[in-house]
């Protein structure tokens, strides 16, 4: 916690002397009643508007540049607490400011709700930037856990999970500079996933703060809710100040490879037409993913390809030998597969520099950003080579696109569509994201580019399942559909006694499906009054509004032996 406390600190002094104006509102006498608050809770890591190191504090974890420029609205302050005490203070001083509360833990959101907004209302970022500890426990009979603070890194959570066994792991996903607190908030797919499930589904408590500053574990938040903030999106229930996570047995040594396949377009569609068929049904220890572009950023080449990505949980000879006998158009001849530890792997996958090393995932900053747009959907059944020979044909034309294709079945056929908020488990064959990439000289092409993706997302839509067509909540995609809190909906829409609830169904059911009600009333339960509140958070029942009144608060609450209190 010390260290990234003093990391963001020395972040605002070398940004300081570069800081420029914010845009957004005049709300100076909002950001004084909010600081105001703060110091008399006695929160001292605070940077208001008019602090020259506001710009600083604000863009040290943006991830997506697209968020980042003039023009986009910007808080009121940036709080970063460094105790449950100050988390709990930042929660109810901005509610008694009248300000919506965004939560940033690791700044990936993909349309960058954890630190801007899409309606223009007033808000203040909590970054839980310093909440980073991690606490390892293998000491019981049962399955080892671990708290994690929300504000740690996965590569945070994976460094102190190998240092205290190399023979355990956990299931989430292979960005190490992800928060684990918005990723889990989503469910949190990963490598491990077809193994030991989502991030999600390995949470066994947490550690909530309310929009009243309450502070409630698994118990006091019910079933419904501690269901509902493990897959039901980030941002929308109250802040999890820390997850108590299963950890999960792998290995000490395991098989990874990356290995590129260029050729023709009708080439690399038959083999992404094999993948399709294959990796879905390969044991639930192998994951071998494709990413399939004409520009592939990690690989600095151009011309089409297809990339596989593959972890086995076991030795080379084996990982070899079902290749051989289920996906021999892989390659075997220069596949070069390499035994390592599981937390080697996590290095080896993470996107980090080569020649990295295990301390640097507990490296927290994002040191190559980008502007980038993404979409997602889920496959049910393998594409016809014509089909996919044309998406390929598609993709060779912009080298600024890829697809990644991420491989379900395994452990994901065996967890039910209702078991988290995230649905698209059985019968799902593999997860697709669409990306598109440019750099800052790029950015007066953006809008060309972004039309493009959303033109070949266009086209995949009748390959894929409808109505809905469902999608992936942390690869969050605001065309898909925004709440509109200030406005009142359609004459349609309004005859409902609930217009903003059914208005957010129209995206809500794409991530969630059947899940969408029940997180409707699970948000109706903790935050009534739509404190925590993005353009594609659950809405609850009864309407926008939000109450300044904090309300009651609890002093303390004991889980499982563990104490929290200011």
């Amino acid at each position: 916690m010390a260290g990234a406390l003093a990391l963001f600190s020395l972040v605002l002094r070398l940004f300081a002397l570069q800081a420029g104006g914010a845009d957004g509102d005049g709300d100076g006498d909002v950001s004084s009643a909010l600081t105001a608050c703060l110091a008399a809770a006695g929160v001292r890591n605070v940077t208001a508007r008019d602090s020259p190191a506001y710009d600083a504090a604000l863009r040290v974890s943006i991830q997506n540049l697209r968020f980042a420029g003039t023009g986009v609205p910007k808080p009121a302050a940036v709080i970063v607490p460094a105790s449950l005490g100050d988390l709990r203070a930042a929660v109810r001083c901005a509610r008694a400011a009248g300000l919506v509360v965004r939560l940033r833990s690791g700044g990936h959101s993909y349309e960058g709700l954890s630190y801007t907004t899409a309606d223009r209302s007033a808000f203040a970022v909590v970054d839980l930037a310093a909440l980073d500890r991690v606490l390892v426990d293998t000491s019981t009979g049962g399955a080892a856990t671990a708290w994690v603070q929300s504000g740690a890194t996965l590569g945070q959570v994976y460094h102190a999970v190998a240092a205290s066994s190399p023979s355990l792991a956990f299931s989430a996903g292979s960005c190490p500079t992800v928060g684990s607190g918005g990723h889990i908030a989503g469910g949190g797919f990963g490598l491990l996933s077809r193994k030991h499930g989502l991030a999600g589904d390995n949470v066994v408590d947490a550690v909530l703060v309310d929009a009243g500053g309450r502070v409630l574990d698994r118990a006091a938040m019910g079933e419904d809710v501690f269901w509902a903030i493990r897959g039901g999106g980030g941002g929308a229930w109250g802040a999890v100040y820390a997850w108590k996570l299963r950890l999960s047995p792998v290995p000490e040594r395991v098989t990874a490879f990356v290995v590129n396949r260029p050729g023709s377009v009708e080439a690399v569609a038959r083999l992404v037409s094999t993948w399709q068929r294959v990796a879905p049904l390969l044991p639930d220890e192998f994951y071998v993913s494709a990413f399939v572009g004409a520009g592939l950023p990690e690989l600095n080449r151009t011309g089409i390809s297809v990339t596989f990505k593959g972890l086995y949980l076991g030795p080379s000879n084996e990982a070899l030998e079902i290749l051989a006998a289920r996906f021999p158009e892989i390659g075997l001849s220069d596949l070069n597969p390499r035994e390592m530890s599981w937390i080697e792997s996590v290095v080896f996958f993470s996107g980090l520099p080569k020649g990295s090393s295990v301390s640097d995932l507990t490296d927290r900053v994002l040191h190559k950003k980008n502007y980038f747009k993404a979409k997602s959907d889920y496959a049910r059944r393998p594409m016809a080579v014509d089909q996919l020979i044309r998406a390929v044909e598609l993709l060779s034309e912009q080298p600024k696109a890829y697809v990644i294709l991420d491989p379900y079945g395994g452990a994901m056929d065996r967890f039910g569509p209702g078991d988290l908020p995230f649905p698209h488990r059985k019968g799902n064959i593999h997860g697709i994201q669409y990306l598109i990439e440019w750099t800052a000289d790029e950015d007066g092409h953006k809008d060309e580019y972004m039309d493009w993706l959303c033109r070949f997302y266009d086209f995949m839509g009748a390959y894929v399942p409808k109505n809905p067509r469902t999608a992936y909540i942390n690869y969050m995609d605001l065309d898909l559909g925004t709440n509109r809190w200030s406005d009142r909906q359609s004459n349609s829409i309004n005859k409902s006694p609930n217009p903003e609830v059914e208005a957010a169904r129209v995206w809500g059911e794409r991530y969630f499906l059947g899940n969408y009600d029940r997180l409707v009333r699970a948000k109706t339960m903790i935050d009534p009054d739509n404190v925590f509140r993005n353009a594609q958070s659950i809405p609850p029942l009864g309407g926008p509004g939000m109450t300044r009144s904090p309300g009651g608060i609890s002093p303390k609450v004991t889980s499982n032996g563990n104490t929290y209190e200011s």
